[in-house]
């Protein structure tokens, strides 16, 4: 795995994030996030403005690793390197943008779901792999089936991962780290509860710690 890799499996869980007001929430999440010993953020261009969030995420905490998230075109790649990303997630598996994240030498976790994505993505030489929507696609019964052939793979599920799910994820091996939106809901970012945000991610990291020994 390469340093990114290793960084996000070392804190276990990754915030997914859509932040429809960057210049009013950017740096108070971060720094909360930080806070709660949780210093990554997958920012995802669901939201108008992701690149300006990134920016300002990374301006608030350098230490924090942030990437961009629900990335679907190569514009998307050069304005959230642009801005300072450092991984990119898409929530499909596109050859061509794989590809091409990998000419601009960013680390890239594609949406996989099925044995023809894993297949696909081994041609690439992909290491870890997004599993979307996780609870959705079978949930982690699937993820340990499809390990069995292609044992050569990390998997980061996301989609419906919570505090009641999240340690029973992060025990089976093949979990590198979940993403989860749970400590980040719209309706704490609406009413900028930094301190809830805090705490939720501190409860994360305490079931990182439980689940890994």
């Amino acid at each position: 795995m390469n340093p990114v890799d290793k960084k996000i499996e070392e804190i276990g869980i990754v915030p997914v994030i859509k932040l429809n007001h960057p210049e009013r929430d950017a740096a108070p999440l971060a720094r909360a996030l930080c806070a709660g010993d949780v210093p990554v953020a997958e920012v995802t261009f669901r939201a108008e403005g992701a690149e300006r969030a990134i920016r300002l995420m990374k301006e608030a905490c350098p230490e924090m690793l942030v990437g961009a998230g629900t990335v679907l075109t190569e514009a998307q790649v050069d304005a959230a390197l642009s801005a300072g990303a450092e991984f990119i997630v898409t929530p499909g598996f596109d050859g061509d943008l794989v590809a091409y994240c990998q000419n601009r030498g960013v680390p890239v976790y594609p949406g996989c779901t099925t044995p023809t994505d894993y297949h696909a993505a081994l041609k690439y030489g992909l290491v870890v792999l997004k599993f979307f929507p996780a609870e959705q696609s079978g949930g982690l019964s699937k993820i340990k089936a499809m390990s069995a052939p292609f044992s050569m793979f990390r998997i980061m599920p996301t989609g419906g991962i919570s505090l009641q799910n999240l340690k029973e994820y992060l025990s089976c091996p093949v979990i590198v780290a979940c993403g989860g939106s749970y400590m980040v809901t719209e309706s704490l970012l609406e009413a900028q509860n930094w301190e809830e945000i805090t705490r939720l991610c501190r409860e994360s990291r305490r079931l990182v710690q439980e689940a890994r020994g």
